[in-house]
Formats: C-alpha cells, structure tokens, sequence
C-alpha cells in the first residue's frame, strides 16, 4: 500500500487490517510513517513500514519485493500517490508537467508492473488505484491532476481486460471531495483568492455537493475493502466515484 501514511492511503490501510490483512505500507514521510504504523500494529495484525520514494528509479519494485519477502505472498495492491500541485494552464511550466506524470501515472504504472508477476502465479490478485473524479471529468484548478489521472485510467482499464481470465481484478476509486489536508489545501487557495476565511470556504465546498457535505476517508476505504475482497471478483475494469454524487457525467 503506497502512500499509506496519511489521509485516504493510511484510512485504507486501517480498514484492511481491521479485517485482518497483513499490510506493508511506505510513504516518503518517515514521522507520518511510523504514526501509522504504530496505530496499525493496534489491530493485532503484522506490519513492513518502509519510508521509499516511489518516484525514484527501482524504488516501486524494491517495496513489492521487500513486501513478499516479509509475508510470502502478495495478494492486494493499492496503488495510491498523493496528488500534484492545483493550478491551471497559467500556472505550471513544462517540468511541472513532466513531474505529474512521473510521480502521479508512472508511479502507479511501475507499482501495478511489479507487483502483476506475484499475482499472476498465484492466479488471484486485486489491484486497486485510488485515482480522483478527474478521472471522470475536469475539475476547475486541477490541471494536473486531470492529465495524469486520465492515463492512469487508460491504463488500469487496457490492464484490467488482459488479466481478467487470470483471476485478477484491477479497478480505480476516485474521490471527489473528501476531508483530508488536500481539500483544506483547495479550500485554502480559495480562500486566498477570495479573502474569505478558510471555514467559508469548507462550507461552501459543502453547499456545492448534492450530498450537501463532504465525504470522510472511512466512507472511501469501505469500499476499497470490499474492491479487495473475494466478493467482488467479477467487479473489474471499473471507475468507481466516491464523491456524494458530485459526478455529472452519466457513465
């Protein structure tokens, strides 16, 4: 589980183990890291904290090695980063650009690559990328964001076809506005714009939701349980918005 120190990633991983899952986690963060860690250990189940940077060369294959080295087998794989920076066109210059793909779609991509060969010759597997509803569609100050995770889209659903006679499930789960730091980090540079405090800002973000409320990070890492499960075997390939029905394309 990549990424897992934090916000949604470390919710995930809370859930996993609440249902017994041995869960490997790694984040850049070592603090952040080992909070997670601790509080993981709290549900009686065995834990491989690793601080790795999943952007560096060979650094994704090292965390899935390390991961069966320590319990045998792999059996799920969330596949998380956190998000590139918001802004729009104006924004960012040709690095930025190259950055988001580095970190937030071939990132992944190696993640899913690595960890594929362990899956395949155990003939079961579950891939999970948390993704983001700009996978669905654009989201205003999101530029990044939207470019990147259409690949990562692209890609999990050309993998999902080629592996699913093999027992091998791969789907993404995009969020829409749930409350982490990166929605306090939006609503902050709204806030900055318009001069209104940040709590408007949060509550406006409410207001524009169907829901008429933010989603929590459990409500997400339900779902993502259930995605790793036996029960969802024949669920591959799919898209799968958390957002309160903030989504408006149809499909």
């Amino acid at each position: 589980m990549s990424a897992s120190s934090k916000g949604l990633g470390r919710a995930v991983a809370l859930e996993l183990a609440r249902e017994g899952v041995d869960v490997a986690i790694c984040a850049r963060s070592e603090a952040a890291l080992r909070d997670t860690e601790s509080a993981l250990r709290e549900t009686d189940v065995r834990v491989l904290a690793m601080p790795i940077d999943l952007t560096e060369a060979g650094a994704p294959a090292a965390f899935v090695e390390a991961t069966v080295a320590e319990f045998g087998r792999l059996d799920i794989l969330f596949a998380n980063v956190g998000g590139p920076p918001a802004g729009t066109v104006d924004t960012f210059e040709l690095a930025d650009y190259e950055e988001a793909v580095n970190s937030n779609l071939m990132a992944q991509v190696k993640m899913c690559l690595a960890a594929l060969p362990h899956m395949r010759a155990a003939r079961w597997g579950r891939i999970i990328i948390l993704g983001s509803l700009t996978m669905k569609q654009p989201v205003e100050g999101l530029m990044l964001s939207t470019m990147a995770r259409s690949g990562v889209a692209g890609f999990a659903k050309s993998l999902s076809d080629e592996i699913a006679a093999e027992g091998i499930t791969v789907n993404c789960v995009c969020p829409g506005r749930i409350l982490t730091d990166r929605i306090r980090t939006l609503a902050q540079m709204r806030s900055d714009r318009t001069g209104e405090p940040l709590e408007v800002s949060l509550k406006l973000f409410d207001a524009d939701m169907p829901a008429k409320r933010m989603g929590q990070p459990e409500e997400l890492s339900a779902l993502v349980a259930f995605l790793a499960s036996e029960r969802a075997s024949y669920i591959t390939g799919a898209a799968i918005q958390v957002d309160g029905g903030w989504t408006r394309s149809i499909t």
